[in-house]
Parts: C-alpha cells; structure tokens; sequence
C-alpha cells in the first residue's frame, strides 16, 4: 500500500467529500455526523430529542438548514441554486422534499424517543416560481395525536411571497423494543 493509500484509508473522506448514492446510506463518522448536524442546525440536545436520528443525507445534499424545531413549529430554509429543475425554477420535488424534512422531523419530536414515525401521505399545491435566493418552509401541526401527526408546511420566498403549501401526514409507530 502506499503512504498516500495508507493516509486516505485511515482517515475518512471530509463531509463535503462524500458520495451520497440513491438506497445508500454512507457510513458516518462519529466526527461527520457532528458536522452534518451542526451544518444542517441541529444542536446536540435536538438529537437527543430525535433519539439518535440525524439529518439526513437527502437534506444535506440539497441545503436544507433547520431554524426551529419542535413539534408544533418548524422552521428550515433551502437554497433555490443546486434544487432547480431544467427550466431553472425550483424543483416542485424540492419542496416536497423541504416540507417531509419538516414535517417528520417534528413528527418524530412529538413521538419522542422512544417511538418512530415513518410519512403516510404528503401532498403539495404550487402557487408561484422561485428563481434564485432562499425558501423558507415553515411546519405548523394541524393534528399531534397518539397514532397520526399532520402538518401544514408553507413554503415562501425572500420577499415573503407564499410558493407552495403541503400537507404532510405521519404515522407514530410502537415503542422500539
């Protein structure tokens, strides 16, 4: 082996380095998932709140920063630039994408620890385009019952210019035993 081989087999490949493939879910670091984490806004005690769930590679590919969390409210923003679809507007995926990050996110907030959530349904209607800049996605529950938890997710443009809403419905499933 070589000294360069050597070197890259014993430390892992930087954050911005790997390679996220459709079905596969790289291993992390101890030391990457902290920076994923902490790029993504999650701090230390929300993980511990998720129970060990961290943000996903998904989110992290696309941009997806958290504001707030919680299961009534969430709040993330995503960059147009890199979600664009061929005409160079937002990707209408996109937004589905940045309204399940906030809407199971806080699902899973509301389940606790001990209990995980996986989404049933989730449906968006598109108002307007978005060219360039940040959206906003901002969750707000609409039901937090013991077996079902919806959320109303509003997407919106720098200047405040709703862009689509969602709905995104998630079930709690039983204690992880």
């Amino acid at each position: 082996m070589t000294d360069h081989a050597e070197r890259a087999a014993a430390s892992p490949a930087p954050l911005s380095d790997l390679v996220f493939r459709p079905g596969v879910t790289p291993e992390l670091t101890d030391a990457q998932r902290e920076q994923a984490c902490a790029a993504a806004g999650l701090t230390p005690e929300l993980l511990a709140a998720l129970g060990g769930a961290s943000v996903s590679p998904l989110a992290q590919k696309m941009g997806i920063r958290f504001h707030e969390l919680t299961p009534e409210r969430a709040v993330a923003t995503m960059p147009v630039a890199g979600n664009e679809q061929p005409a160079g507007l937002l990707h209408g995926g996109a937004h589905l994408v940045l309204a399940e990050s906030l809407g199971s996110m806080s699902a899973k907030l509301h389940a606790g620890v001990e209990r995980g959530v996986v989404g049933i349904e989730i449906g968006a209607t598109h108002h307007r385009a978005a060219r360039s800049g940040l959206v906003t996605g901002t969750a707000t529950a609409v039901h937090l019952g013991a077996t079902l938890v919806t959320h109303e997710v509003v997407m919106t443009d720098e200047e405040g210019r709703r862009l689509s809403t969602a709905r995104i419905t998630n079930m709690v499933l039983g204690p992880r035993g």
